[in-house]
């Protein structure tokens, strides 16, 4: 057993090999059905701290199921953690300024999981290498995906969340 409750990957009982993306969502999964008590427990575990008192149930969830996956698939890069804590650093210093874009310099990786609400059902999108599986199906893009849950053309990932809205501009002016 991992420190997670859940069995390592490797040998099943039916003989195959079991998927990390697979136990991983699982764990994730099963997150959901813990009440508050719980995930504070499941923080300690994770933390080895206790659980901030002011955080909701929704905030601990959210939380406890990126840090299980940060543990299994990784976590942010340096430079992007480095750019947050910068804007972190100047709000609490009462800058307002702008935070910049940033240029997406990164793909998703195998094995990332894209996860999306649809007419009160979850869509659970697996990367893979060459293309985006749903539910059996391997797809080329984001957008193939989205028009299988949606039955209508979507820029796929501003349907997954990965893309924000373009600004709109005024006729003859400037966004």
């Amino acid at each position: 057993m991992r420190a997670t409750g859940l069995p390592a990957p490797g040998p099943n009982a039916a003989g195959g090999e079991s998927s990390t993306n697979e136990i991983i969502a699982a764990e994730v999964s099963a997150l959901g059905d813990l009440d508050l008590h719980a995930l504070r427990v499941r923080w300690r575990k994770l933390f080895r701290k206790e659980a901030p008192g002011h955080l909701t149930r929704s905030l601990l969830l959210r939380i406890l199921a990126y840090r299980v996956q940060a543990n299994a698939f990784g976590d942010l890069d340096r430079e992007t953690l480095r750019f947050l804590d910068r804007i972190a650093r100047g709000r609490r210093a009462g800058e307002a300024t702008p935070v910049p874009p940033v240029a997406e310099t990164r793909t998703l990786k195998a094995g990332s999981q894209l996860v999306r609400e649809h007419d009160g059902v979850m869509h659970r999108v697996t990367v893979v290498e060459g293309g985006y599986a749903w539910e059996g199906t391997t797809y080329g893009s984001l957008s193939e995906v989205a028009r299988a849950i949606t039955g209508t053309r979507w820029n796929g990932p501003r349907f997954f969340g990965l893309r924000d809205r373009p600004t709109r501009t005024k006729a003859g002016g400037a966004a």
